[in-house]
């Protein structure tokens, strides 16, 4: 089992034995790909942790931005955490309906917005249900709570960055999308996107990541599964996906291994496959 760290990972025991604490606030950040046909909110409405609020990772962006789930604007992100009751204070932790796959992107959109008191239940909600514990449909009791936010810049990429990245390998970029996707042999999800990987990237799909029981494996293991692809850990990390969620899982899994320079590149596959006059390569990397 892995170490409790109320600012990164802790484990459903961790959660049952804190849920009753006053400055527990407990996310549901459930999403899914589109065309799978599950919908997060009604599947939140139906059942959820004790007291989860629903953190809609879609919704919660810049929807100003053709991108999905762009990084909010700093206003509305602290708009929406306190319609929630979530601010100053908290300890939160975050959660999703898969195990691990969009609760680091919450954890990580905390941090970049300077708030480092959270952390992702490992194993997410279907380990906490495997272990019997209680669930519930009822809405949680919400009371405003300011939130003091201090954006940590260094912690996004945009397309320029990376670009530069790539052509200068001053960064390594790790692309946590499956090797078929990755190596360009099947289409994306999202329709009209090429195929392929940006020049330079190594492959870390963020699955290889996770245990069989899907949580996070331990920073050794994760650590011989970064180099094992490739990457070099000696140079700060852009870590990109489809639409920078689950990049989110390779920077969870980085900070547990004590490497702190990495960053996201926000609009991820979705914006890079997406302009014809940004190179790709295919292939392994």
């Amino acid at each position: 089992m892995a170490q409790d760290d109320p600012k990164t990972l802790v484990s459903t025991e961790w959660l049952a034995a804190h849920i009753k604490d006053p400055d527990l606030r407990i996310l549901d950040a459930s999403m899914f790909l589109p065309g799978v046909g599950r919908d997060a909110k009604a599947e939140y409405d139906q059942a959820h942790i004790p007291n989860a609020r629903f953190f809609d990772v879609d919704e919660i962006s810049d929807l100003r931005s053709e991108l999905p789930h762009m990084v909010p604007p700093v206003e509305k992100f602290m708009s929406r955490l306190r319609a929630m009751g979530v601010g100053d204070g908290h300890q939160v932790v975050v959660y999703d309906s898969q195990g691990i796959y969009s609760a680091p992107r919450v954890w990580w959109l905390f941090r970049l917005m300077g708030q480092d008191n959270i952390a992702v239940l490992d194993g997410g909600l279907p380990k906490w249900v495997a272990e019997g514990r209680e669930t519930e449909d009822m809405p949680p009791i919400v009371r405003d709570r300011h939130m003091t936010t201090r954006r940590q810049n260094h912690m996004v990429k945009d397309v320029t960055q990376v670009s530069s990245a790539s052509k200068l390998g001053d960064y390594v970029i790790v692309d946590a999308r499956s090797a078929e996707r990755f190596r360009g042999e099947v289409d994306e999800p999202r329709a009209g996107l090429r195929r392929g990987h940006i020049p330079g990237a190594r492959n870390v799909p963020f699955n290889t990541l996770l245990q069989a029981d899907g949580t996070l494996k331990s920073p050794d293991d994760c650590r011989a599964v970064f180099e094992a692809a490739g990457v070099d850990l000696g140079k700060p990390v852009i870590a990109s996906c489809g639409s920078g969620v689950t990049a989110a899982v390779l920077c969870l899994a980085l900070e547990r291994m004590g490497k702190t320079d990495h960053s996201i590149y926000d609009g991820s596959w979705t914006e890079w496959g997406a302009f014809p006059t940004l190179p790709v390569a295919t292939g392994e990397a």
